[in-house]
Protein backbone atom coordinates (compact mmCIF):
# COMPACT_ATOMS: atom_id res chain seq x y z
CA UNK A 1 0.00 0.00 0.00
CA UNK A 2 1.30 3.47 -0.93
CA UNK A 3 1.19 6.18 1.70
CA UNK A 4 -0.36 9.58 1.12
CA UNK A 5 1.61 12.56 -0.09
CA UNK A 6 1.68 16.32 -0.55
CA UNK A 7 4.05 18.70 -2.32
CA UNK A 8 4.61 22.07 -0.64
CA UNK A 9 5.60 24.54 -3.37
CA UNK A 10 6.17 28.28 -3.11
CA UNK A 11 5.57 31.39 -5.17
CA UNK A 12 9.27 32.26 -4.69
CA UNK A 13 12.39 31.06 -2.96
CA UNK A 14 12.17 31.78 0.78
CA UNK A 15 8.36 31.83 0.71
CA UNK A 16 8.42 29.49 3.70
CA UNK A 17 8.33 26.04 2.10
CA UNK A 18 10.83 24.51 4.53
CA UNK A 19 9.05 25.92 7.58
CA UNK A 20 5.59 24.87 6.37
CA UNK A 21 6.83 21.38 5.47
CA UNK A 22 8.36 20.98 8.93
CA UNK A 23 5.20 22.30 10.56
CA UNK A 24 2.96 19.88 8.67
CA UNK A 25 5.33 17.03 9.55
CA UNK A 26 5.29 17.89 13.27
CA UNK A 27 1.48 18.30 13.26
CA UNK A 28 1.04 14.90 11.60
CA UNK A 29 3.40 13.02 13.90
CA UNK A 30 1.56 14.44 16.91
CA UNK A 31 -1.61 12.92 15.43
CA UNK A 32 0.05 9.50 15.40
CA UNK A 33 0.81 9.53 11.66
CA UNK A 34 4.06 7.89 10.54
CA UNK A 35 5.46 10.63 8.30
CA UNK A 36 8.68 11.42 6.41
CA UNK A 37 9.99 14.51 4.58
CA UNK A 38 11.26 14.52 0.99
CA UNK A 39 12.98 17.00 -1.28
CA UNK A 40 13.97 15.60 -4.66
CA UNK A 41 16.64 18.22 -5.34
CA UNK A 42 18.11 20.73 -2.95
CA UNK A 43 20.62 23.50 -3.62
CA UNK A 44 22.35 24.26 -0.35
CA UNK A 45 25.70 24.87 1.29
CA UNK A 46 24.22 23.82 4.62
CA UNK A 47 24.32 20.04 4.76
CA UNK A 48 24.28 17.20 7.25
CA UNK A 49 25.66 13.66 7.51
CA UNK A 50 23.24 10.80 8.17
CA UNK A 51 24.18 7.80 10.30
CA UNK A 52 24.93 5.75 7.20
CA UNK A 53 27.42 8.43 6.06
CA UNK A 54 25.27 10.18 3.43
CA UNK A 55 25.28 13.95 2.87
CA UNK A 56 21.86 15.63 2.64
CA UNK A 57 20.49 19.15 3.07
CA UNK A 58 20.23 20.36 6.66
CA UNK A 59 16.64 21.44 6.02
CA UNK A 60 15.67 17.81 5.33
CA UNK A 61 17.55 16.65 8.44
CA UNK A 62 15.59 19.21 10.45
CA UNK A 63 12.32 18.06 8.84
CA UNK A 64 13.18 14.46 9.73
CA UNK A 65 13.57 15.63 13.32
CA UNK A 66 10.13 17.22 13.03
CA UNK A 67 8.88 13.74 11.99
CA UNK A 68 10.82 12.14 14.89
CA UNK A 69 12.62 9.83 12.47
CA UNK A 70 16.28 9.35 11.56
CA UNK A 71 17.24 11.24 8.36
CA UNK A 72 18.37 9.16 5.38
CA UNK A 73 19.63 9.81 1.85
CA UNK A 74 16.18 8.84 0.50
CA UNK A 75 14.82 12.11 1.89
CA UNK A 76 17.10 14.26 -0.31
CA UNK A 77 18.43 12.16 -3.21
CA UNK A 78 19.96 15.09 -5.13
CA UNK A 79 21.96 17.82 -3.37
CA UNK A 80 23.67 20.61 -5.31
CA UNK A 81 26.49 22.44 -3.50
CA UNK A 82 27.40 25.68 -5.32
CA UNK A 83 31.08 26.30 -5.95
CA UNK A 84 30.47 29.70 -7.53
CA UNK A 85 27.94 31.42 -9.73
CA UNK A 86 28.21 28.89 -12.57
CA UNK A 87 28.87 25.41 -11.15
CA UNK A 88 27.90 23.04 -8.34
CA UNK A 89 29.04 19.77 -6.86
CA UNK A 90 26.37 17.14 -7.47
CA UNK A 91 25.72 14.85 -4.50
CA UNK A 92 23.63 11.81 -5.47
CA UNK A 93 22.16 9.58 -2.77
CA UNK A 94 24.53 11.16 -0.26
CA UNK A 95 27.78 10.84 -2.24
CA UNK A 96 29.50 13.39 -4.54
CA UNK A 97 29.50 12.32 -8.19
CA UNK A 98 31.12 15.34 -9.85
CA UNK A 99 30.99 19.05 -10.67
CA UNK A 100 28.59 20.39 -13.28
CA UNK A 101 27.83 23.79 -14.73
CA UNK A 102 24.25 25.00 -14.49
CA UNK A 103 23.92 24.57 -18.26
CA UNK A 104 25.31 21.05 -18.13
CA UNK A 105 23.01 20.04 -15.29
CA UNK A 106 19.81 21.51 -16.73
CA UNK A 107 20.87 20.47 -20.23
CA UNK A 108 20.18 16.81 -19.62
CA UNK A 109 21.74 15.41 -16.44
CA UNK A 110 18.91 16.60 -14.23
CA UNK A 111 16.19 14.92 -16.27
CA UNK A 112 18.08 11.60 -16.20
CA UNK A 113 17.84 11.65 -12.41
CA UNK A 114 14.02 11.52 -12.45
CA UNK A 115 13.97 7.72 -12.17
CA UNK A 116 16.22 7.78 -9.09
CA UNK A 117 14.15 10.52 -7.48
CA UNK A 118 10.87 8.68 -8.10
CA UNK A 119 12.31 5.41 -6.75
CA UNK A 120 13.34 7.16 -3.51
CA UNK A 121 9.91 8.75 -3.12
CA UNK A 122 8.17 5.42 -3.83
CA UNK A 123 10.31 3.67 -1.20
CA UNK A 124 9.39 6.30 1.39
CA UNK A 125 5.69 6.11 0.48
CA UNK A 126 5.84 2.34 0.83
CA UNK A 127 7.23 2.71 4.36
CA UNK A 128 5.37 5.72 5.78
CA UNK A 129 1.71 6.69 6.11
CA UNK A 130 2.48 10.06 4.53
CA UNK A 131 5.38 11.81 2.81
CA UNK A 132 5.46 15.62 2.82
CA UNK A 133 7.54 16.82 -0.11
CA UNK A 134 9.14 20.23 -0.49
CA UNK A 135 9.54 21.95 -3.83
CA UNK A 136 12.31 24.36 -4.83
CA UNK A 137 12.10 27.96 -6.00
CA UNK A 138 8.82 28.39 -7.88
CA UNK A 139 6.87 25.75 -9.83
CA UNK A 140 6.28 28.39 -12.53
CA UNK A 141 9.91 28.65 -13.66
CA UNK A 142 8.87 28.11 -17.26
CA UNK A 143 12.46 28.13 -18.55
CA UNK A 144 13.24 25.03 -16.47
CA UNK A 145 9.96 23.10 -16.68
CA UNK A 146 11.15 20.61 -19.29
CA UNK A 147 13.84 19.19 -16.99
CA UNK A 148 12.08 19.78 -13.65
CA UNK A 149 12.39 16.95 -11.12
CA UNK A 150 11.53 18.83 -7.92
CA UNK A 151 8.28 20.77 -8.50
CA UNK A 152 5.57 19.91 -11.03
CA UNK A 153 7.73 17.21 -12.59
CA UNK A 154 7.64 15.19 -9.38
CA UNK A 155 4.00 16.14 -8.65
CA UNK A 156 2.77 14.82 -11.99
CA UNK A 157 4.91 11.69 -12.04
CA UNK A 158 3.99 10.76 -8.46
CA UNK A 159 0.37 12.00 -8.57
CA UNK A 160 0.85 14.52 -5.74
CA UNK A 161 -1.46 17.39 -4.81
CA UNK A 162 0.36 20.72 -4.54
CA UNK A 163 -0.06 23.40 -1.90
CA UNK A 164 1.43 26.77 -2.95
CA UNK A 165 2.87 28.90 -0.13
CA UNK A 166 3.14 32.68 -0.48
CA UNK A 167 5.00 35.13 1.79
CA UNK A 168 2.54 37.99 2.27
CA UNK A 169 5.16 39.95 4.21
CA UNK A 170 6.87 40.64 0.87
CA UNK A 171 3.72 42.01 -0.74
CA UNK A 172 2.00 41.00 -3.96
CA UNK A 173 0.85 37.64 -2.67
CA UNK A 174 -2.44 37.56 -4.64
CA UNK A 175 -0.69 38.31 -7.93
CA UNK A 176 1.95 35.70 -7.07
CA UNK A 177 -0.66 33.03 -6.35
CA UNK A 178 -2.67 33.77 -9.51
CA UNK A 179 0.41 34.10 -11.72
CA UNK A 180 1.89 30.85 -10.45
CA UNK A 181 -1.21 28.91 -11.49
CA UNK A 182 -1.74 30.82 -14.76
CA UNK A 183 1.79 30.03 -16.03
CA UNK A 184 1.33 26.26 -15.71
CA UNK A 185 0.04 23.83 -18.32
CA UNK A 186 -3.47 22.37 -17.88
CA UNK A 187 -1.91 19.07 -16.80
CA UNK A 188 0.18 20.82 -14.13
CA UNK A 189 -2.67 23.06 -12.99
CA UNK A 190 -4.75 19.96 -12.23
CA UNK A 191 -2.36 19.23 -9.34
CA UNK A 192 -2.49 22.72 -7.77
CA UNK A 193 -4.98 22.18 -4.95
CA UNK A 194 -4.78 25.61 -3.35
CA UNK A 195 -2.81 28.13 -1.37
CA UNK A 196 -1.35 28.84 2.07
CA UNK A 197 -0.56 32.40 3.18
CA UNK A 198 2.60 32.74 5.27
CA UNK A 199 3.82 35.53 7.61
CA UNK A 200 0.56 37.50 7.86
CA UNK A 201 0.48 40.50 10.22
CA UNK A 202 -2.77 42.09 11.32
CA UNK A 203 -6.49 41.33 11.22
CA UNK A 204 -7.29 38.24 9.11
CA UNK A 205 -10.81 39.55 8.46
CA UNK A 206 -9.27 42.28 6.27
CA UNK A 207 -7.60 39.61 4.16
CA UNK A 208 -10.63 37.36 3.72
CA UNK A 209 -12.30 39.34 0.85
CA UNK A 210 -9.11 38.93 -1.18
CA UNK A 211 -9.01 35.20 -0.46
CA UNK A 212 -12.62 34.90 -1.60
CA UNK A 213 -11.80 36.77 -4.83
CA UNK A 214 -8.76 34.54 -5.38
CA UNK A 215 -11.02 31.50 -5.00
CA UNK A 216 -13.41 32.96 -7.54
CA UNK A 217 -10.58 33.67 -10.00
CA UNK A 218 -8.80 30.33 -9.70
CA UNK A 219 -11.38 27.88 -8.34
CA UNK A 220 -8.88 27.04 -5.59
CA UNK A 221 -9.26 27.65 -1.89
CA UNK A 222 -6.78 28.89 0.70
CA UNK A 223 -5.96 26.24 3.29
CA UNK A 224 -4.72 28.59 5.98
CA UNK A 225 -3.24 31.94 6.94
CA UNK A 226 -0.16 31.57 9.14
CA UNK A 227 0.64 34.59 11.30
CA UNK A 228 4.09 36.15 11.41
CA UNK A 229 6.13 34.75 14.29
CA UNK A 230 9.60 35.83 15.45
CA UNK A 231 12.23 33.23 16.23
CA UNK A 232 11.12 30.57 13.74
CA UNK A 233 14.24 30.74 11.57
CA UNK A 234 15.36 27.20 10.74
CA UNK A 235 18.38 25.83 8.93
CA UNK A 236 18.68 27.94 5.79
CA UNK A 237 19.30 26.26 2.48
CA UNK A 238 21.21 28.65 0.30
CA UNK A 239 24.29 30.20 1.86
CA UNK A 240 25.45 31.48 -1.56
CA UNK A 241 22.44 33.67 -2.26
CA UNK A 242 21.58 35.06 1.17
CA UNK A 243 23.59 38.06 2.35
CA UNK A 244 24.31 37.63 6.04
CA UNK A 245 26.13 40.91 6.68
CA UNK A 246 24.92 42.46 9.91
CA UNK A 247 22.35 39.78 10.64
CA UNK A 248 22.02 37.91 13.89
CA UNK A 249 20.75 34.35 14.00
CA UNK A 250 17.27 34.14 15.48
CA UNK A 251 17.28 32.86 19.04
CA UNK A 252 15.61 33.35 22.39
CA UNK A 253 16.56 36.76 23.77
CA UNK A 254 17.47 36.21 27.42
CA UNK A 255 19.58 38.33 29.76
CA UNK A 256 23.09 37.10 30.57
CA UNK A 257 23.54 34.95 33.67
CA UNK A 258 26.80 36.70 34.55
CA UNK A 259 27.63 40.40 34.55
CA UNK A 260 28.82 40.55 30.94
CA UNK A 261 27.66 39.48 27.51
CA UNK A 262 29.97 37.58 25.18
CA UNK A 263 30.38 38.99 21.66
CA UNK A 264 30.93 36.53 18.80
CA UNK A 265 31.93 37.72 15.32
CA UNK A 266 31.53 35.24 12.44
CA UNK A 267 33.58 35.97 9.32
CA UNK A 268 31.11 35.97 6.39
CA UNK A 269 33.54 34.25 4.00
CA UNK A 270 32.57 33.41 0.40
CA UNK A 271 30.64 30.16 -0.20
CA UNK A 272 30.06 29.92 3.53
CA UNK A 273 28.77 26.47 4.45
CA UNK A 274 27.14 25.12 7.59
CA UNK A 275 27.02 28.53 9.25
CA UNK A 276 24.29 26.86 11.32
CA UNK A 277 27.21 25.83 13.56
CA UNK A 278 26.82 29.15 15.39
CA UNK A 279 23.12 28.61 16.15
CA UNK A 280 24.04 26.88 19.39
CA UNK A 281 26.12 29.90 20.44
CA UNK A 282 23.29 32.30 19.61
CA UNK A 283 20.94 30.17 21.74
CA UNK A 284 22.99 30.87 24.87
CA UNK A 285 21.66 33.70 27.07
CA UNK A 286 24.10 36.59 26.92
CA UNK A 287 25.89 35.51 23.74
CA UNK A 288 25.60 38.04 20.91
CA UNK A 289 26.36 36.67 17.43
CA UNK A 290 26.89 38.78 14.32
CA UNK A 291 28.31 38.19 10.84
CA UNK A 292 31.11 40.54 9.80
CA UNK A 293 33.24 41.33 6.74
CA UNK A 294 35.61 44.11 7.93
CA UNK A 295 38.67 43.90 10.21
CA UNK A 296 37.48 46.69 12.49
CA UNK A 297 34.42 44.60 13.31
CA UNK A 298 36.69 42.07 15.03
CA UNK A 299 38.05 44.63 17.48
CA UNK A 300 35.40 44.26 20.18
CA UNK A 301 34.72 40.55 19.58
CA UNK A 302 35.45 38.16 22.41
CA UNK A 303 35.44 35.21 19.98
CA UNK A 304 35.94 35.18 16.21
CA UNK A 305 34.60 32.18 14.28
CA UNK A 306 35.90 31.33 10.82
CA UNK A 307 33.17 28.99 9.54
CA UNK A 308 33.09 26.30 6.87
CA UNK A 309 33.24 27.07 3.16
CA UNK A 310 32.93 25.30 -0.19
CA UNK A 311 35.85 27.41 -1.42
CA UNK A 312 38.75 27.28 1.04
CA UNK A 313 41.28 28.94 -1.28
CA UNK A 314 38.77 31.59 -2.34
CA UNK A 315 38.05 32.26 1.35
CA UNK A 316 41.77 32.74 1.99
CA UNK A 317 41.99 35.26 -0.82
CA UNK A 318 38.92 37.09 0.50
CA UNK A 319 40.33 37.26 4.04
CA UNK A 320 43.52 38.78 2.65
CA UNK A 321 41.70 41.21 0.35
CA UNK A 322 39.57 42.46 3.24
CA UNK A 323 42.41 42.82 5.73
CA UNK A 324 40.83 40.14 7.91
CA UNK A 325 43.82 37.80 7.52
CA UNK A 326 46.12 40.24 9.32
CA UNK A 327 43.44 40.89 11.95
CA UNK A 328 43.16 37.15 12.63
CA UNK A 329 46.96 36.79 12.94
CA UNK A 330 47.07 39.74 15.35
CA UNK A 331 44.30 38.19 17.46
CA UNK A 332 46.10 34.86 17.62
CA UNK A 333 49.39 36.53 18.61
CA UNK A 334 47.57 38.43 21.37
CA UNK A 335 45.96 35.17 22.62
CA UNK A 336 42.48 36.42 21.82
CA UNK A 337 40.06 33.53 21.01
CA UNK A 338 39.62 32.32 17.42
CA UNK A 339 37.72 29.17 16.36
CA UNK A 340 38.10 27.71 12.87
CA UNK A 341 35.60 25.09 11.74
CA UNK A 342 36.19 22.83 8.72
CA UNK A 343 37.23 25.20 5.88
CA UNK A 344 37.83 27.84 8.55
CA UNK A 345 40.21 25.41 10.27
CA UNK A 346 42.01 24.79 6.98
CA UNK A 347 42.68 28.49 6.27
CA UNK A 348 44.31 28.87 9.70
CA UNK A 349 46.94 26.27 8.79
CA UNK A 350 50.39 26.60 7.23
CA UNK A 351 49.63 25.61 3.68
CA UNK A 352 47.11 23.83 1.45
CA UNK A 353 47.62 21.45 -1.48
CA UNK A 354 44.44 21.71 -3.53
CA UNK A 355 44.14 19.89 -6.84
CA UNK A 356 40.45 19.10 -6.21
CA UNK A 357 38.33 22.08 -5.15
CA UNK A 358 40.10 25.13 -6.60
CA UNK A 359 42.81 23.20 -8.50
CA UNK A 360 45.30 25.87 -7.43
CA UNK A 361 47.94 23.47 -6.14
CA UNK A 362 50.14 24.81 -3.33
CA UNK A 363 48.62 27.76 -1.46
CA UNK A 364 50.00 29.36 1.70
CA UNK A 365 47.60 29.49 4.65
CA UNK A 366 47.52 32.04 7.46
CA UNK A 367 50.15 30.08 9.41
CA UNK A 368 48.38 30.38 12.76
CA UNK A 369 48.01 26.62 13.39
CA UNK A 370 50.68 23.92 12.74
CA UNK A 371 48.53 22.13 10.16
CA UNK A 372 49.07 21.18 6.53
CA UNK A 373 46.04 20.33 4.42
CA UNK A 374 45.88 18.15 1.32
CA UNK A 375 42.63 17.94 -0.65
CA UNK A 376 41.60 14.36 -1.44
CA UNK A 377 39.16 13.38 -4.19
CA UNK A 378 37.18 11.24 -1.75
CA UNK A 379 34.99 13.30 0.56
CA UNK A 380 35.09 12.56 4.30
CA UNK A 381 31.51 12.03 5.55
CA UNK A 382 31.42 10.83 9.16
CA UNK A 383 29.65 11.27 12.50
CA UNK A 384 32.53 11.36 15.04
CA UNK A 385 32.31 11.25 18.83
CA UNK A 386 34.99 12.22 21.28
CA UNK A 387 35.94 14.27 24.30
CA UNK A 388 37.21 17.81 24.73
CA UNK A 389 37.58 20.04 27.76
CA UNK A 390 36.46 17.09 29.86
CA UNK A 391 33.09 16.84 28.08
CA UNK A 392 31.56 14.35 25.64
CA UNK A 393 31.23 15.82 22.12
CA UNK A 394 29.45 14.65 18.97
CA UNK A 395 29.61 16.19 15.51
CA UNK A 396 29.74 15.50 11.80
CA UNK A 397 32.41 15.94 9.14
CA UNK A 398 31.99 17.01 5.49
CA UNK A 399 35.26 17.84 3.76
CA UNK A 400 37.76 16.95 1.04
CA UNK A 401 40.69 18.44 2.99
CA UNK A 402 42.85 16.00 4.97
CA UNK A 403 44.63 17.68 7.88
CA UNK A 404 48.18 16.74 8.89
CA UNK A 405 48.41 18.17 12.42
CA UNK A 406 52.05 18.79 13.36
CA UNK A 407 51.82 20.35 16.79
CA UNK A 408 49.65 22.11 19.33
CA UNK A 409 47.31 20.45 21.79
CA UNK A 410 44.77 17.92 20.45
CA UNK A 411 41.27 19.31 19.91
CA UNK A 412 38.47 17.31 18.23
CA UNK A 413 40.86 15.71 15.70
CA UNK A 414 42.29 19.16 15.06
CA UNK A 415 44.47 21.23 17.37
CA UNK A 416 44.71 24.19 19.67
CA UNK A 417 47.55 26.69 20.01
CA UNK A 418 47.08 29.28 22.72
CA UNK A 419 43.54 30.59 22.24
CA UNK A 420 43.24 29.54 18.57
CA UNK A 421 41.24 26.38 18.04
CA UNK A 422 40.67 24.40 14.85
CA UNK A 423 38.57 21.36 14.00
CA UNK A 424 36.83 19.71 11.04
CA UNK A 425 33.86 18.84 13.27
CA UNK A 426 30.60 20.61 12.49
CA UNK A 427 27.88 20.59 15.15
CA UNK A 428 30.22 20.20 18.13
CA UNK A 429 28.77 23.29 19.81
CA UNK A 430 25.38 21.56 20.00
CA UNK A 431 26.88 19.35 22.76
CA UNK A 432 25.72 21.36 25.77
CA UNK A 433 28.44 20.46 28.27
CA UNK A 434 31.22 21.08 25.78
CA UNK A 435 29.71 24.38 24.61
CA UNK A 436 29.52 25.66 28.19
CA UNK A 437 33.12 24.60 28.92
CA UNK A 438 34.34 26.23 25.70
CA UNK A 439 32.50 29.49 26.46
CA UNK A 440 34.00 29.56 29.95
CA UNK A 441 37.47 29.32 28.38
CA UNK A 442 36.62 32.09 25.91
CA UNK A 443 35.23 34.34 28.65
CA UNK A 444 38.34 33.86 30.80
CA UNK A 445 40.67 34.64 27.89
CA UNK A 446 38.59 37.69 26.95
CA UNK A 447 38.42 38.96 30.53
CA UNK A 448 34.62 38.90 30.49
CA UNK A 449 32.50 38.11 33.53
CA UNK A 450 30.28 35.92 31.40
CA UNK A 451 28.71 32.78 32.86
CA UNK A 452 27.05 30.16 30.62
CA UNK A 453 23.53 29.22 31.67
CA UNK A 454 23.54 25.88 33.45
CA UNK A 455 20.32 24.63 31.89
CA UNK A 456 20.46 25.62 28.19
CA UNK A 457 19.67 22.54 26.11
CA UNK A 458 20.10 23.13 22.38
CA UNK A 459 18.18 19.94 21.54
CA UNK A 460 15.28 21.03 23.74
CA UNK A 461 15.24 24.49 22.14
CA UNK A 462 15.10 22.89 18.67
CA UNK A 463 12.22 20.65 19.80
CA UNK A 464 10.36 23.69 21.14
CA UNK A 465 10.88 25.43 17.82
CA UNK A 466 9.51 22.44 15.88
CA UNK A 467 6.52 22.24 18.20
CA UNK A 468 5.82 25.92 17.54
CA UNK A 469 5.80 25.17 13.81
CA UNK A 470 3.38 22.31 14.44
CA UNK A 471 1.20 24.65 16.51
CA UNK A 472 1.06 27.15 13.63
CA UNK A 473 -0.35 24.50 11.31
CA UNK A 474 -2.73 23.06 13.89
CA UNK A 475 -4.11 26.45 14.93
CA UNK A 476 -4.14 28.39 11.66
CA UNK A 477 -4.60 25.87 8.84
CA UNK A 478 -7.62 23.76 7.89
CA UNK A 479 -6.05 20.50 9.03
CA UNK A 480 -9.04 18.35 8.07
CA UNK A 481 -8.82 19.64 4.51
CA UNK A 482 -5.04 19.20 4.50
CA UNK A 483 -5.41 15.57 5.53
CA UNK A 484 -7.93 14.97 2.74
CA UNK A 485 -5.35 16.32 0.27
CA UNK A 486 -2.63 14.07 1.66
CA UNK A 487 -4.88 11.03 1.65
CA UNK A 488 -6.89 11.53 -1.55
CA UNK A 489 -4.99 13.97 -3.78
CA UNK A 490 -6.06 17.22 -5.43
CA UNK A 491 -9.80 17.87 -5.83
CA UNK A 492 -11.28 16.79 -9.15
CA UNK A 493 -12.53 19.31 -11.70
CA UNK A 494 -10.19 22.21 -10.85
CA UNK A 495 -10.58 24.85 -13.58
CA UNK A 496 -7.86 25.78 -16.07
CA UNK A 497 -6.61 29.37 -15.69
CA UNK A 498 -5.33 30.90 -18.95
CA UNK A 499 -2.92 31.53 -20.54
CA UNK A 500 -1.15 28.41 -19.26
CA UNK A 501 2.45 27.49 -20.00
CA UNK A 502 3.92 28.92 -23.23
CA UNK A 503 4.42 26.47 -26.06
Amino acid sequence: MTGGGLLVAGTTSDAGKSVVTAGICRWLVRQGVKVAPFKAQNMSLNSFVTREGAEIGRAQAMQAQACRVEPTALMNPVLLKPGGEQSSQVVLLGKPVGELSARGYHGGRQQRLMGTVLDCLAELRGTYDAVICEGAGSPAEINLRRTDIVNMGIARNAGLPVLVVGDIDRGGVFASFFGTVALLSPEDQAHIAGFLVNKFRGDVSLLEPGLDMLHGLTGRRTYGVLPFRHGLGIDEEDGLRVSLRGTVRESNVSPPVGEDVLRVAVCAIPLMSNFTDVDALAAEPGVVVRFVDRPEELADADLVVVPGTRGTVRALEWLRERGLADALRDRAAAHRPVLGICGGFQVLGEHIEDDVESRRGHVEGLGILPVRVRFAREKTLTRPEGEALGEHVTGYEIHHGVADVRGGDPFLDGCRVGQTWGTHWHGSLESDGFRRAFLREVAAAAGRRFVPAADTSFAALREEQLDRLGDLIEEHADTDALWRLIESGAPQGLPFIPPGAPA
